[in-house]
């Protein structure tokens, strides 16, 4: 079981990053692209999802692609889960209570790559993740 405290240690400890209030809680930035925020569920989130609602807390991260994405999707509950309102994004919703730190850690760290500029990213590869 992960917690935001996990969140804000691994996405902290990319280069980089930065952690900005969001009207959700708690986002975080790489340049002015966010990678990672808290996303509580909404009133239509709920409607949507029905009985399948997840009760704890939830991040939002993106994905390099919709490819990417549906390979997360299909590995279902309890882990990755999206709503309607994600449609046509690439970014998947994160059941925090259910992942551990290694898999969080991977997921952080791609949504990182998704969103970085391109010349962090070639430092950061350099270096070795």
């Amino acid at each position: 079981m992960a917690t935001v405290a996990d969140v804000r240690r691994i996405a902290l400890g990319l280069p980089g990053a930065a952690e900005k209030p969001s009207h959700d809680g708690l986002a975080w930035q790489v340049g002015k692209k966010s990678f990672a925020w808290e996303r509580p569920l909404r009133k239509s989130d709920l409607a949507s999802l029905g009985d399948e609602a997840p009760e704890g807390p939830n991040l939002g991260v993106y994905v390099s692609d919709e490819g990417e994405k549906q390979a997360l999707l299909d590995e279902g509950m309890p882990l990755f889960f999206a709503t309607p309102h994600l449609d046509g994004w690439p970014i998947v919703l994160v059941r925090l209570d259910a992942i551990g730190e290694d898999r969080l850690r991977e997921v952080i760290v791609e949504s990182w790559l998704a969103r970085a500029p391109k010349k962090l990213v070639e430092e950061f590869l350099a270096n070795g993740l």
